[in-house]
């Protein structure tokens, strides 16, 4: 049984790390700026692209043989506005607080370049479960770097995480101020590209000739 072969475990962890989309490939970086002023959106939005990607493709998989090929590309943002609008409705029935913070960034998430990516590099030359790793390993390793961001900005700008109060109220007797630069999209902006600076130094070695 070849469902957790090495090929198909290197799928599934190699978008978390070395091939992870906005590090490496510095794709979906519009939402990573936009929904990580606060952990809880970031969160959110994370969960929201991993099942989107995950099950987009599986299904582009399971009918990659029968798509026309000039038409591919709108067949495949088809069943990504279907689950995106799948997905919105159930935010605002469950987490609607959430899904208006997140405000048009879920829509977008159609044209996200990570899930078409995807889709068209491997989800169409790539049996289901293959496909489904690939999906949770992307999708995974875009949340992974908005919760770390997310994180950031909310501690330092806010003093809490997840909205509860993680500063005593003695720190800001004592005279700290939250950094309010810190809710600001510049910064966003400027720890995202700390993150990248700090995985490539470790992570990227060029081949020395």
């Amino acid at each position: 049984m070849d469902l957790f072969s090495k090929q198909n475990r290197e799928v599934f962890s190699n978008p978390l790390n070395l091939d992870n989309p906005i590090l490496v490939q510095v794709l979906g970086i519009c939402s990573a700026l936009a929904v990580t002023s606060q952990l809880k959106p970031a969160i959110v939005m994370g969960l929201a692209v991993t099942i989107i990607t995950a099950f987009s493709n599986v299904i582009i998989s399971l009918i990659r043989n029968t798509i026309p090929n000039r038409i591919r590309i709108i067949v495949q943002l088809v069943v990504v506005a279907a689950l995106v609008t799948i997905v919105s409705q159930i935010l605002k029935a469950v987490a609607y607080d959430v899904s208006v913070q997140l405000s048009v960034y879920v829509g977008l998430i159609i044209t996200n370049c990570i899930l078409m990516g995807r889709l068209e590099a491997f989800a169409m030359t790539n049996r289901p479960w293959p496909s489904f790793l690939d999906g949770i390993g992307n999708g995974l390793g875009y949340a992974l770097i908005l919760v770390t961001v997310g994180a950031v900005r909310e501690f330092f700008g806010r003093g809490s995480l997840l909205g509860f109060k993680i500063l005593p109220q003695r720190f800001y007797d004592a005279g700290y101020m939250d950094n309010g630069m810190m809710t600001m999209p510049a910064m966003a902006l400027i720890l995202l590209g700390c993150v990248i600076w700090v995985h490539r130094a470790y992570f990227y070695k060029e081949d020395k000739k």
